[in-house]
């Protein structure tokens, strides 16, 4: 990947003045960045971008007033696609993480767990090519991304398990059919069915395993 030509235009939208001044002073000093925009809201952003250069990098808080960045963040695929989208917020909620990674965002971060050493670096991380995520923030996209555990299918059958029991406890397959009402064949069948799935060859072995915790 082609490393980026510095200074990067920049643009912060946030609506709390004293985060947003916090992030203009450190970010907009930093000789990477050169902040083109800087707004409370999505609807100053929108006519600031009438009459500046598009940011090559645009960090959005989710929460606005008016449209919020959620909102906003499709909008501003489609207008500035080859911007690099950073939101914002609070909170790590699960759905919201979801919607905006769905949606085109190339990063996500908590505000009050992220220093602006870390804000500077988030940046740096989605300019070459990287996804800039609060660790909380990742082990919820994963956990929401990977698929539930599915649940694993019971090995045995409920008549299997009945049979299987009474063999460990040393019964014969004739006291097994007679203690279960069915016949020496049907118990027979049982039997070989559980050696089988149980991959052993005779009752010792059923037995030596089930000893040994293995069954």
């Amino acid at each position: 990947m082609t490393a980026p030509a510095f200074p990067i235009s920049l643009a912060i939208v946030e609506d709390d003045a004293r985060v947003r001044d916090l992030l203009r002073e450190y970010l907009c000093r930093q000789p990477e960045f050169a902040c083109a925009i800087v707004t409370g809201s999505m609807e100053e952003f929108w006519q600031e971008l009438a009459l500046s250069l598009p940011p090559r990098v645009i960090l959005l808080d989710v929460s606005l007033p008016g449209q919020t960045g959620l909102q906003a963040l499709p909008l501003l695929r489609k207008r500035l696609p080859e911007a690099d989208i950073i939101l914002q917020t609070m909170h790590d909620d699960p759905v919201r993480i979801y919607e905006a990674l769905r949606a085109g965002a190339t990063g996500y971060i908590i505000k009050n767990a992220t220093s602006l050493p870390q804000y500077r670096q988030a940046i740096l991380d989605v300019l070459q090519g990287g996804a800039a995520l609060s660790p909380s923030v990742a082990r919820k996209a994963l956990a929401h991304f990977q698929p539930a555990p599915s649940q694993q299918p019971a090995l045995l059958s409920v008549r299997e398990q009945q049979v299987l029991q009474p063999l460990l406890d040393g019964l014969s397959e004739k006291q097994v059919a007679a203690r279960l009402t069915l016949s020496p064949d049907t118990v027979h069948t049982y039997v070989k069915r559980l050696y089988e799935k149980l991959r052993v060859s005779s009752r010792s072995e059923l037995l030596s395993r089930a000893a040994k915790g293995h069954l």
